[in-house]
């Protein structure tokens, strides 16, 4: 497998209808067995309301298939603290997920500028 044992991830989930939940989630990976990985990390939804990914409070497992088409991967330093990252809305850019530090992420590759 290409994923290995401690590497971190940006996981863009595909919207599979017009009006699907936006989700996110950034994790390490906890272990790997062909194309499946284990991550925990923290979910990030999108909420209409605001027009900004929000985190969950809680840490999350999760498994995901990375062969599958249902998600973009990115593969993220692994000195970034995953309880930093925030999204942030930067003009002329647009939405970026950052520690605000060294990690910066430009999510609008992923979807129209908000």
């Amino acid at each position: 497998m290409i994923l290995s044992v401690g590497e971190k991830l940006h996981v863009v989930y595909r919207a599979m209808f017009e009006q699907s939940t936006r989700r996110h989630f950034i994790g390490e990976v906890t272990a790997v067995d062909g194309a499946m990985c284990r991550l925990e990390g923290y979910a990030y939804v999108y909420d209409t309301k605001s027009t900004m990914f929000v985190r969950k409070p809680e840490k999350r497992i999760t498994i995901i298939d990375a062969s599958e088409s249902g998600y973009i991967i990115n593969v993220i330093n692994t000195d970034v603290v995953l309880n930093d990252v925030v999204y942030r809305y930067i003009q002329n850019v647009g939405l970026i997920a950052t520690d605000n530090k060294a990690f910066s992420l430009d999510i609008n590759e992923f979807s129209a500028k908000s």
